[in-house]
């Protein structure tokens, strides 16, 4: 009898406390989302913006607008979003004197690491805030992953830019699917500099490189046919040689250079016709990033030092090739800087690009 008592009591605790533990983890449960119940994704809503913007398109190696006249980008590089809204300075203002610079277009750098830190929810309500305030100044957008390195088999110059395939394909995935058919979100820049760094980061054939990329392309241009995906050379973004002989095989697409001042030497007309800009030829161009600082100056680095001897030759060759650019950067902290600090006072290069924007006729 004593036994059956001692049982029936044990029993009697186990199913309380089975009932307590079912009880602590259904509240556990219930305070946090149920997988299975987590929506879909909402795309950005286009009745936020009121815009006089039409889409860009490709017309044979030409960007045009609704109209079918040739648009020529110049504009700027930003810092990455989530850096600015963590400096405090994540605001209207930013994008408005970038206008007031003369600037038509803004490049947004969405790093790996920021997007999974701030998460996909979080960092779209920045992008979403920079398609409103674009959209008002009448600015387009370019959205690009950050990365350098080798995406093929995943090694990176820093641990900032780390990423996956896997994840690189959601992103864009994601991206292609929120602003769907928003005409101030122009381009997505595939990926920012594909390298291996002198084998340091291994290898990858064009023919690879190619073949993520035009698997990413078909994944964006299932969600939205009205936006250009563009594609970048080797050797950080600098080299299209071999667009020559194998170009991406889907239409609608534009090619990237970052035709830094120290990619190559004299004569340099020459040697850009030969690494990128053959490719106008045939198809559009979009030089993303270039710039020059002093060797003296913050931040100075291979292969960016030069002077404005350089930024006139680029320009001029931009002019006479119809290419369009985005000098970096709009930040008193990433060299080489158009600005020394957050009340936008230019540095020599800052100078030097907000005069020509000013001054650019089409």
């Amino acid at each position: 009898m004593k036994n059956i008592t001692t049982r029936i009591i044990f029993c009697l605790m186990f199913v309380m406390i089975s009932n307590n533990t079912l009880f602590s983890s259904q509240h556990i449960q219930s305070s946090s989302e149920e997988w299975w119940n987590v929506p879909y994704p909402d795309r950005f809503d286009g009745d936020k913006i009121d815009t006089k913007l039409s889409f860009i398109h490709v017309e044979g190696n030409k960007f045009v607008d609704g109209n079918g006249n040739r648009v020529i980008f110049r504009g700027v590089n930003i810092s990455d979003p989530d850096k600015i809204k963590k400096n405090g300075h994540w605001e209207k203002r930013h994008f408005e004197v970038i206008k007031e610079w003369g600037a038509n277009i803004i490049r947004i750098p969405v790093h790996p690491v920021a997007w999974r830190d701030r998460g996909k929810e979080e960092y779209f309500k920045l992008l979403d805030q920079a398609v409103i305030w674009a959209s008002e100044l009448d600015l387009y957008l370019i959205i690009e992953w950050h990365s350098i390195g080798n995406l093929k088999i995943g090694l990176f110059q820093h641990q900032m830019y780390d990423t996956t395939k896997q994840e690189t394909f959601n992103f864009w995935r994601s991206v292609a699917f929120r602003y769907q058919n928003v005409p101030t979100v122009a381009f997505y820049e595939i990926f920012n500099e594909p390298t291996m760094y002198n084998g340091q980061l291994g290898q990858m054939t064009w023919s690879q490189w190619k073949e993520i990329n035009e698997e990413i392309i078909r994944i964006i241009f299932s969600h939205d046919k009205n936006v250009i995906p563009l594609v970048a050379g080797f050797n950080w973004g600098y080299d299209l040689k071999p667009v020559k002989e194998d170009p991406i095989e889907i239409k609608g697409i534009g090619y990237v250079s970052h035709p830094y001042p120290q990619k190559t030497t004299e004569p340099f007309e020459e040697n850009w016709e030969r690494d990128f800009g053959f490719v106008v030829d045939k198809y559009p161009l979009f030089a993303t990033e270039l710039g020059f600082m002093a060797a003296e100056d913050p931040g100075s680095h291979i292969p960016v030092i030069s002077d404005e001897k350089y930024g006139q030759r680029i320009v001029n060759y931009f002019k006479k090739k119809g290419i369009s650019w985005t000098v970096w950067n709009f930040d008193p902290d990433w060299p080489p800087q158009m600005i020394s600090d957050w009340n936008y006072t230019p540095t020599k290069q800052g100078t030097f690009f907000k005069n020509v924007m000013l001054n650019w006729e089409d």
